[in-house]
């Protein structure tokens, strides 16, 4: 009873979404012609754009997003002072209109929008937002500097924000000083001013991520660790609706700043809707019968129906448009490095990296939807990065062999079982557990169970070294070669096993690694940074903390009236300027 009753609430949330824009969906859940308005420049408005996501998010707490599924909704919600352009990756301005950098490189002035509104949201006096400052901005740079165990973004700013490494040690023993952090300074109402430590060239990747996101202190203020699913933002659409593990409803934001070339009022959809469909093969009939607007990543069991060998859609597919990517991430297994045999020895991690046939995973298990990892951590897809100069691991059983025997472990003798520990996801991560699974019993005579966990109590148990194999994946944050690095870098390990190791989740430590990196840091000049950044991959690669399995090269359908929707490196998504056109335009 409780479920349909939420299901009735769904669909009438949905239909009020159009209602309030003027538009309305078809049986098949498409923006018909007629319900689709036309803008300037042969733009249009109207339609609620459905995708799916195969799990369920975390969080959609800014500084907790640590997944896609999350990062993919609060991109449309929240924004911060630059976002990344869609289409190429650079960066763009967006709650900061410009910036002036100092002769040393260290200090950022932000010059910021004058009508920027936070969304309606009962936090606020009477429900009505108000007016983004500099304050809010501040506000949440100091946040993402404290000590809060639900604060993933600490890593990527210590010891490069001025004072964020003492303003955190401070917050751990609950001392918040009034000026926050002392590297975050208001000039003025709509000026803010960021100190850096050293010179760092990545720092606006870095301020495009959700964990410098704008939201007001009203919004935390009022919900808390709530904010998991309670979202106050300043972007072009706002929460509607969510039904744990089944749909999320955003609406437009009808008082959105942004506005295109021509002059018209952003974003042209009315809303977004996801489903959360755990089946690959579920998610592209829902997209055959128009109910999904977009398919991200082919059903492996369907690649051969939907493509030919030359990426050409097939019969039954031609109608859709086909797009394709190599991607910036990686498909890998992690070894736990913080204790047990796995930690002790080297030899073992390179038996099992031997052991494993990238290339027939790659032709045969995900059907030519990446490329083997045989180099290192970091994907060939960096035009200034020589990934493939790297040294890595290609198939070799007699190899595997022969490391397993160094290992102490002769043909398997004495190992015992093995548990990979996987998240479910679609049926990819169980159908590569499988093809391993078979290979490490072919090749080294070890037996391999795997055990398949939801998202969050995956991570939840890698991260604080429960595990001993499992595996994960890294989709770049932002498009430099450091953002793989850096998952290896020791600085990243927390103190207790219980803690959460959220980058460096391996607890891989090893201080030729860890010099080269900071000496990187401190490098300007790009040629000569990557160098440094090789360096340290081949040191990584050479010690196996992980079994680089493949780099993605992802492939998604898009409806035919899909517009402005290009694909990326990152496959980062925002649909701000995504609008649907009428049939047979």
């Amino acid at each position: 009873m409780k479920t349909s009753k939420y299901l009735a609430l769904i669909i009438i949330l949905l239909s009020f979404v159009a209602c309030k824009t003027g538009s309305t969906d078809d049986a098949n859940g498409n923006s018909t012609a007629s319900q689709i308005q036309k803008a300037k420049g042969d733009r249009h408005y109207g339609g609620v754009f459905k995708m799916n996501e195969t799990e369920f998010f975390r969080s959609l707490y800014p500084l907790n997003v640590t997944e896609t599924s999350g990062n993919r909704i609060t991109n449309q919600v929240y924004e911060g002072l630059v976002q990344f352009n869609q289409a190429d990756l650079t960066i763009n301005p967006c709650l900061a209109t410009h910036w002036d950098i100092d002769d040393s490189k260290t200090v950022y002035t932000f010059h910021l929008r004058k009508d920027v509104k936070f969304h309606d949201d009962p936090c606020f006096p009477n429900g009505k937002g108000r007016m983004m400052t500099a304050h809010d901005i501040k506000y949440n740079l100091d946040k993402m500097c404290a000590f809060d165990v639900n604060n993933k973004g600490y890593d990527f700013f210590k010891d490069r924000i001025k004072g964020a490494t003492e303003y955190y040690n401070q917050t751990v023993k609950k001392n918040f000083p009034a000026s926050g952090c002392e590297g975050i300074k208001v000039i003025d109402d709509h000026t803010i001013q960021m100190t850096l430590t050293r010179p760092f060239a990545g720092i606006l990747n870095l301020l495009a991520l959700p964990f410098a996101y704008c939201f007001p202190k009203e919004a935390f203020d009022k919900y808390g660790i709530e904010m998991r699913v309670k979202m106050v933002g300043t972007g072009p659409f706002y929460l509607k609706a969510i039904r744990e593990n089944d749909a999320v409803i955003l609406a437009k934001n009808k008082e959105y700043w942004g506005k295109d070339k021509l002059g018209n009022q952003l974003p042209y959809l009315d809303g977004i809707r996801w489903s959360f469909l755990g089946d690959q093969k579920s998610e592209m009939l829902e997209f055959k019968k128009g109910k999904l607007d977009m398919i991200y990543r082919l059903p492996l069991e369907m690649v051969d129906e939907i493509i030919d060998k030359n990426n050409n859609l097939k019969e039954g597919y031609k109608q859709f448009q086909f797009q394709e990517e190599a991607t910036l991430a990686l498909q890998y297994y992690g070894f736990k490095m913080s204790e047990g045999r796995f930690a002790e020895s080297k030899a073992l991690r390179q038996a099992f990296n031997y052991a494993v046939d990238r290339k027939k995973i790659v032709d045969y298990t995900v059907k030519g939807a990446g490329i083997p990892a045989n180099y290192g951590v970091v994907p060939p897809a960096f035009a200034s990065y020589d990934a493939k100069a790297i040294k890595g691991y290609k198939y070799d059983p007699v190899k595997a062999k022969q490391k397993l025997a160094e290992a102490g472990y002769p043909n398997g003798k004495g190992f015992g079982e093995l548990t990979l520990q996987i998240n479910s996801g679609g049926t990819r991560n169980e159908q590569i557990a499988e093809a391993v699974q078979k290979m490490i019993k072919e090749n080294l005579n070890i037996d391999v169970k795997i055990v398949k966990m939801p998202w969050a109590q995956h991570l939840e148990a890698y991260e604080t070294s429960k595990s001993e194999f499992w595996r994960s994946g890294w989709v770049a944050d932002y498009p430099d070669p450091e953002n793989f690095i850096n998952l290896f870098n020791g600085v990243h390990i927390p103190p207790k096993l219980t803690d959460k190791s959220y980058l460096n989740s391996t607890r891989y430590r090893n201080a030729e690694f860890d010099k080269l990196y900071e000496e990187a840091q401190k490098t300007i000049d790009l040629k000569a940074r990557n160098q440094l950044y090789m360096k340290a991959d081949q040191i990584v690669i050479e010690d196996a903390p992980i079994i680089p399995i493949y780099y993605y090269n992802d492939r998604r359908l898009l409806q035919p009236y899909v517009k402005n929707f290009p694909q990326n490196a990152m496959e980062y998504r925002n649909l701000r300027d995504v609008y649907l056109a009428p049939k047979g335009s």
